[in-house]
């Protein structure tokens, strides 16, 4: 497929870190007006106190307020299993449109079972505003930005791309971070391989923006990188790595990993675009499925 990549296009993005999760969520600006996007906000959780607070998705309302900006589209890169989206929070304060890619609706097939839903619970993406297909497009502003299919570390991963900025998601870290595991429900290490590929084809000096960072051996936090040192440097796909030697390896690095700290809230707020699940009661409860991952 042939996407839409514009390189003279230079938005303005603005990163910011929240270290309780180590995600990075960003404000994209449009350089031609007044416009913008978020993408992968958060929303805090204290988990063993049952307490949701949104003092992460303060600082972006602050900023975009402060800026005079106006938000189009608040994107997330896949359904996370990390931290809590603060898109409907954002979208009540500040408008815009919710869009993920279309895949979610195997997430929310394959999740709705594991956490017992009921048939109340659509499992048809209607939960967000759009869904992309691979090379769909949407503008912010004047700027068209596009969706760039990249399943492995779950099935509905996209990198949303604009100008000369990337968002990878999780399908890329910094390049001495390598890349996401591959062994949730629905990953496979093979198409992450393959999707790291679509990304390495962008052009070299394309922006690649991360969505996780962890500082390996102590240095800094960081969340851009190019599609040249990605290339060159990425510990797990750099330097001519082949698609079997990333199997041999996502495979045997995932089964020492543990599972993430917030899967279980995560996966049933972030599958419904950002909203606690309620009770027949309607009040907000989450579910602890045994056994089910």
């Amino acid at each position: 497929m042939q996407y839409p990549v514009d390189m003279s296009v230079h938005p303005e993005v603005s990163g910011h870190f929240d270290e309780a999760t180590n995600t990075i969520s960003y404000i994209l600006k449009d350089p031609a007006s007044n416009h913008c996007a978020v993408i992968d906000s958060v929303m805090d959780i204290d988990y063993a106190a049952g307490r949701i607070t949104t003092e992460h998705a303060d600082v972006l309302i602050a900023e975009i307020e402060a800026r005079g900006l106006t938000l189009d589209w608040i994107i997330e890169t896949h359904v996370h299993a990390d931290h809590l989206s603060a898109a409907p929070y954002l979208q009540d304060r500040l408008g815009g449109k919710i869009g993920v890619g279309e895949k979610i609706t195997e997430i929310q097939e394959t999740f709705g079972k594991i956490f017992n839903e009921g048939t109340e619970f659509q499992r048809d993406g209607s939960q967000f505003d759009a869904l992309f297909e691979d090379g769909d497009t949407y503008t912010v502003g004047e700027m068209t930005c596009f969706a760039l299919y990249t399943p492995g570390h779950t099935p509905a991963c996209m990198v949303h791309v604009a100008g000369d900025a990337a968002f990878t998601g999780d399908t890329l870290f910094m390049p001495d971070g390598g890349s996401a595991r591959a062994d949730f429900p629905g990953g496979d290490a093979g198409q992450l391989y393959d999707s790291i590929q679509k990304v390495l084809a962008l052009p070299d000096d394309m922006r690649l923006f991360i969505c996780h960072d962890y500082g390996p051996n102590g240095r800094a936090i960081g969340w851009e990188t190019t599609v040249a040192e990605q290339k060159a440097q990425n510990i797990h796909v750099g330097g001519g790595k082949t698609r079997e030697d990333f199997i041999r390896f996502r495979t045997e690095r995932d089964k020492q990993l543990a599972m993430p700290a917030l899967i279980i809230p995560s996966l049933q707020v972030n599958m419904r675009a950002g909203e606690v699940p309620k009770d027949p009661s309607g009040k907000p409860m989450l579910k602890v499925p045994i056994g089910g991952l």
